[in-house]
């Protein structure tokens, strides 16, 4: 891929339910924009975003992947995510480092649970947003019902930029609607709605709508863009994936109305970098069984060389890396440096984890998180021969490194180590990589409880001791109270 620059970057998270087609549309736009040379495809197990053997068993994504796809001179780093809510943790991963989100919808199923979901994150996250209608070449599919169901249930914002030229299997390519005049064969109503939307941008575009006069397709571009940055607009999208239909507008509606990194820095609550400072920050650690360690980074300061060192802010220690990459699925591509607002890989950092900051010494910066799922589901784990006691000590902290939504824990009360994650097939699944990776197997039960007694009612008790042996005697007088405190309160003793 040829070198890039910042105004050239966009930084797109496909988001949505699971089986909306969000890896076949990653693939698709791999594919046409150059970056293979043939389509992957998940049915058949050759997906370039879905490439772990897990992923390919069961048909869908199961962590975050980034699939750079170069179009038109500007380079667009797709992050493919899973919309199995166990995943939602590789989801927020790659929601933390976009500029921009495409929530992705199946036709014959309409919006689902996982779409809402996303919805729901871009707004709270305040993301420039466009909707793709996926699978419009199915059976009893229309893109008008789905635009209107759009519409009612998520806002009106939500408004059609491009129409399918047919339904079902008709459907062969999409027609923008962002020109003067209505393009023919066109719906008028979805025409006029548009651009009676971008006329609301300004003052200048609104006073020209009531003037009757007709906007130029420049004016259409720009003011839509401002809308969609400033959210006014959710552009929505027709794709099928049988034949294509529908990417190339797709790539090219990415690069028209998405922000650049340099726009997206520009908006109110975005992280302020020093000029030349360095600041990038890890959002995903995987564990490659040949390379060992990589660490997955976007820059926000100065470039990312390689044969560098820097400083990392969260645990106060310097880092040194030889070489860097840019990834491409399961492939990495060695470069030089990458550029503020671009995503890269380096193997083998020592202590550096996920959503750590590495910066200057001299200039400390501290790029924010995002925050994790709480986990849900807990399963007990123990080695399952001799020979995995030590190696399940070293793997489970690296289990952790890849997914921060996973907690490894020791329990004091049971002498049980503990895998906690937010379902049972996220922490079944971290087990099998635990023994594909790492050559670790083990044995799990459900975890047991540690029940302990405590005081539910006031009582009082009085007691007497007298002995008489010879001599003084004994005598004792004891008078005890107990009473509950509030729940976690602990124990509180007074004489």
């Amino acid at each position: 891929m040829a070198a890039v620059k910042t105004e050239q970057i966009r930084n797109v998270v496909l988001l949505g339910h699971s089986g909306a087609g969000k890896t076949s549309l990653a693939d698709a736009m791999f594919f046409i924009s150059g970056g293979a040379t043939r389509q992957g495809r998940v049915d058949e197990k050759n997906s370039y975003s879905d490439f772990e053997p897990e992923e390919q068993q069961r048909g869908s994504s199961v962590q975050l992947a980034l699939l750079p796809c170069e179009w038109k001179g500007a380079k667009i780093n797709v992050l493919d995510t899973p919309g199995y809510a166990d995943f939602q943790g590789e989801m927020l991963c790659g929601l933390r480092v976009a500029d921009a989100a495409i929530i992705v919808i199946s036709a014959p199923s309409g919006i689902e649970v996982g779409a809402d979901q996303a919805r729901d994150i871009c707004d709270r996250l305040n993301l420039p947003t466009l909707v793709v209608i996926n699978k419009l070449d199915r059976e009893n599919t229309d893109f008008k019902q789905a635009t209107n169901e759009i519409a009612a249930r998520w806002g009106q914002s939500y408004t059609p930029v491009q129409v399918p030229n047919g339904s079902e299997s008709s459907f062969t390519k999409s027609t923008s609607l962002v020109a003067p005049e209505a393009p023919e064969g066109t719906p008028t109503d979805m025409h006029e709605r548009l651009i009676e939307m971008i006329a609301e941008t300004t003052d200048e575009l609104t006073l020209k709508y009531l003037d009757g006069d007709v906007f130029s397709t420049e004016e259409l571009n720009c003011g839509l863009k401002s809308a969609v940055l400033a959210g006014s607009v959710r552009p929505v999208l027709p794709t099928s994936i049988t034949d294509n239909a529908g990417i190339e507008n797709l790539l090219d509606t990415i690069i028209d109305l998405f922000p650049s990194p340099q726009e997206a820095q520009a908006r109110e609550g975005a992280p302020e970098i020093p000029n030349g400072a360095l600041a990038s920050l890890v959002f995903k650690t995987s564990a490659d069984p040949f390379v060992g360690k990589l660490s997955f980074f976007r820059v926000y300061g100065a470039p990312m060389k390689a044969d560098s060192q820097a400083w990392n802010q969260n645990r106060s220690e310097n880092e040194r890396w030889g070489q860097i990459y840019s990834p491409q699925g399961k492939e990495q591509v060695p470069t030089k440096e990458v550029v503020v607002g671009d995503m890269g890989v380096v193997p083998k950092l020592s202590v550096t984890r996920t959503f750590d900051t590495i910066c200057d010494k001299s200039t400390p910066i501290n790029l924010p998180p995002i925050d994790m799922p709480q986990p849900v589901y807990t399963l007990a784990v123990k080695p399952e021969s001799n020979a995995d006691v030590d190696k399940m000590a070293t793997a489970l902290p690296r289990l952790e490194d890849e997914d921060p939504s996973l907690r490894v824990e020791r329990n004091a009360d049971t002498a049980e180590t503990v895998i906690r994650g937010l379902g049972d097939l996220h922490v079944e699944i971290a087990i099998d990589r635990l023994r594909r990776k790492f050559g670790v197997s083990l044995k799990t039960s459900a975890p047991r409880i540690p029940y302990r007694e405590t005081i539910t009612a006031s009582t009082k008790s009085e007691y007497r001791h007298k002995k008489q042996s010879g001599g003084h005697g004994q005598y004792g007088h004891v008078i005890i109270e107990l009473a509950p405190r509030s729940r976690g309160g602990g124990g509180q003793f007074h004489e």
